[in-house]
């Protein structure tokens, strides 16, 4: 595998001369002119842009409503924050797997961090679909949710009392990135554990 370098995105955004959103957007570049590189790194930059023009847009007018609520009441001044970094899961020689975490705060106690995850055939230079890692087993999705309730139940405390419907109700099948050891599967903030929970992660094996 190249290089694969972090590209930034950064830039604090002012209203009335006070700072009212700033955003670091992350994301990773492939040093190579290779088919693969170019895709990889289109898609990527694509993605971060479409984060910044939202932060620049949408999230700046509302920061600047939020803003002068708050003067108007002699509230303290918020800053709306967006961060998204990145993490190579498996830089394989097949495969090239990552996820992002985007944290956003709009207010209230805390933000919210989202999950999104690629994982790519280096081959063929598409995005890789779950079921692709278990053409032989139709049954796969069954086992999935076998391992996941099987792993909540070790630590039932940290979860929702009612997680095992809640794991049916929010799986996503996009939900997942490779690592040496196989494929992890992830739930967002709130699907199936409280906020201090995190963003839950399930180690599945691909032999059942």
């Amino acid at each position: 595998m190249n290089n694969i370098y972090r590209k930034i995105l950064e830039k604090g955004l002012f209203y009335d001369g006070v700072l009212v959103l700033k955003y670091h957007i992350e994301y990773p570049c492939i040093d190579s002119t290779g088919n693969f590189a170019f895709r990889f790194n289109k898609y990527n930059k694509n993605l971060a842009l479409e984060i910044q023009k939202m932060a620049e847009t949408e999230l700046y007018k509302e920061a600047v409503q939020m803003y002068e609520y708050n003067k108007a009441h002699n509230y303290p001044i918020m800053v709306y924050e967006v961060y998204r970094n990145f993490v190579i899961t498996y830089p394989g020689l097949n495969y090239l797997s990552l996820y992002t975490d985007e944290y956003i705060f709009t207010g209230g106690a805390h933000g919210n961090t989202v999950r999104t995850s690629q994982t790519w055939n280096l081959a063929n230079c598409t995005m890789m679909k779950l079921c692709n890692f278990f053409q032989n087993n139709p049954y796969f999705l069954i086992d999935i949710l076998k391992q996941i309730n099987a792993q909540i139940s070790k630590e039932p405390d940290i979860y929702f009392d009612n997680a095992c419907n809640l794991v049916l109700d929010t799986f996503n099948p996009d939900s997942f990135y490779l690592t040496p050891n196989g494929i992890v599967i992830y739930f967002q903030q709130y699907d199936i554990a409280p906020y201090s929970s995190g963003i839950r992660e399930f180690n599945i094996n691909t032999r059942n």
